[in-house]
C-alpha cells in the first residue's frame, strides 16, 4: 500500500543556538511537542559554510562544529504545521521538503 508524505530536512551545524539551547535541541522539542516520530539527526563528516569555510572532522582539523541534517517524513498536514512551528527558530533557508512515497 502506498501513501503520500512530505520529507523534511533541516540543515544546521552543531554550535548553532537557539534562545537557550542549542538549535538541534530545540528542534528535537517542538517536534517531540508536535508528536513527530521517526527523526534523525545526521552528523556530516565535513561541510562548506555560507561563508566559505570548510569544516571537517579529521586527525588534522578536529573540528567541533560540524554539520547537522535533522531529518523526517509526515503526512503533508502535519508536515507544513511543523515547519510553520520550525522557521522562526531555524536561519531562512535551512529548511527545505519535497513530496515522498511512503510504503506499508
Amino acid at each position: 500500500m502506498k501513501q503520500s508524505a512530505t520529507m523534511i530536512r533541516i540543515a544546521i551545524h552543531e554550535s548553532d543556538h537557539s534562545r537557550r539551547r542549542s538549535l538541534m535541541d530545540e528542534v528535537l522539542n517542538i517536534l517531540k511537542s508536535q508528536h513527530i516520530t521517526g527523526v534523525s539527526v545526521l552528523r556530516g563528516i565535513a561541510g562548506l559554510s555560507a561563508r566559505g569555510v570548510i569544516h571537517a572532522a579529521d586527525m588534522i582539523h578536529f573540528d567541533v562544529d560540524l554539520p547537522l541534517a535533522i531529518e523526517f517524513y509526515t503526512s503533508p498536514d502535519e508536515a507544513e504545521i511543523a515547519i510553520a512551528a520550525l522557521l522562526p527558530i531555524v536561519p531562512r533557508g535551512h529548511v527545505v521538503s519535497w513530496d515522498v512515497t511512503m510504503y506499508e
